[in-house]
């Protein structure tokens, strides 16, 4: 059975469906979205390996013209080379404002697929159909689009929102077991900053989670994707709460900015030693009880996912280098430094202001060097 949420931004509002088969559906469900029945699907080699017969199939039955456009798997690919690339073969096809473009992949194609939309001819419109737990749960919703840059994650982008969101739970079962883990990351994410219910739920069947069984995974997809759609309708722009949903990020973007983006530390990954290290340093900041932070720790270790410095790939860091990739981050205002913090597990909190050295000192006491 099929699960609807509607991301309410009035004449923007769409719905983003949840469920078993939607790949099979995707020319039935989008074939009234569009305005003629063509479309260029921006994917990447392996998504396209794996699922585009499929989705080629579906759309075609419904009478809609797929054009691929199939880049390199990876982050590199979130760049202004790829971005080049990606707009040049969109003007090729000679699309026009009156088409659609079809992201279909994780969150490097949703947001490199999404920012083309957002720049093409001044704008045009696009769906998502995520194929990682990752972006079925985060970036596919709330229209954050983006490229990388060597300066830093995400920093280059708009705010542009598709016209709807298909997230099939059965291409889940093509992910590796490792990313799985990384999209389970955004997943308690939600949980530790809003929702002490849904983190308790998730202690107990976190496992089921990941083991991909279909009742699980379909609930725990829905009310991150409920949580996530009820603060875009809020706060589209990130001017207040929306802030919330990068707990985790300030330390995780820095943490990737060291690795270079790329596969030894997963985007997720990254996220779920920032969200630890964000609890650990609420607490020692004395904003959250220590014991709560043990918990949070506790429950993303449990998946097997990172939770301190010395077990992300190419530690040890260095605290002055990541301290200065957290002032290069899109929250921080004026130079000064703007974290998500923790006051209690479901409870989280934007931090103005918060000292450059306070951050330096706790970082060399979890293990970086000054």
């Amino acid at each position: 059975m099929n699960r609807t949420v509607r991301v309410g931004l009035e004449d923007r509002a769409y719905d983003v469906v949840i469920g078993a088969g939607l790949l099979d559906q995707a020319g039935t469900c989008l074939r009234p979205l569009f305005k003629r029945p063509r479309t260029a699907v921006i994917t990447d080699e392996t998504v396209w390996a794996l699922h585009g017969a499929r989705l080629t199939a579906a759309l075609e039955a419904a009478g809609i013209a797929c054009h691929p456009i199939v880049m390199p798997p990876g982050e590199p690919t979130k760049s202004w080379e790829g971005l080049a690339e990606v707009s040049d073969r969109l003007l090729a096809l000679e699309l026009d404002r009156g088409d659609v473009i079809t992201a279909f992949g994780g969150g490097v194609v949703g947001d490199l697929a999404g920012f083309a939309a957002a720049i093409y001819k001044r704008g045009i419109d696009f769906v998502q159909i995520p194929t990682t737990l990752l972006a079925q749960v985060d970036s596919s919703v709330g229209g954050k689009t983006a490229i990388d840059t060597p300066r830093g994650k995400n920093l280059i982008g708009a705010f542009h929102q598709p016209l709807a969101v298909l997230a099939d739970l059965d291409v889940l079962a093509s992910l590796s077991d490792r990313e799985m883990r990384a999209g389970y990351a955004e997943v308690i994410k939600y949980g530790l900053l809003g929702d002490f219910a849904f983190f308790e739920w998730l202690e107990t069947h976190g496992p089921q989670v990941l083991a991909r069984d279909p009742e699980a995974l379909g609930h725990a997809v829905a009310r991150s994707v409920e949580m996530k759609a009820e603060i875009v309708a809020e706060d589209e722009k990130e001017a207040g709460r929306r802030a919330l949903l990068n707990l985790g990020h300030t330390f995780g973007h820095a943490l990737e900015a060291e690795t270079g983006f790329g596969e030894s530390l997963l985007h997720g990954e990254a996220v779920a030693a920032g969200s630890a290290i964000a609890f650990r340093f609420s607490a020692a900041q004395g904003l959250c009880p220590s014991q709560d932070a043990q918990r949070a720790e506790a429950a993303i270790a449990a998946a097997g996912l990172p939770t301190r410095l010395a077990g992300v790939a190419a530690a040890p860091f260095a605290a002055d280098r990541l301290v200065r990739h957290m002032g290069q981050d899109k929250k921080a205002e004026d130079g000064k430094l703007t974290f998500i913090l923790a006051r209690a597990l479901g409870d989280a909190f934007v931090a103005k202001d918060v000292s450059a050295q306070a951050v330096r000192d706790f970082l060399i006491s979890e293990g970086a060097s000054p």
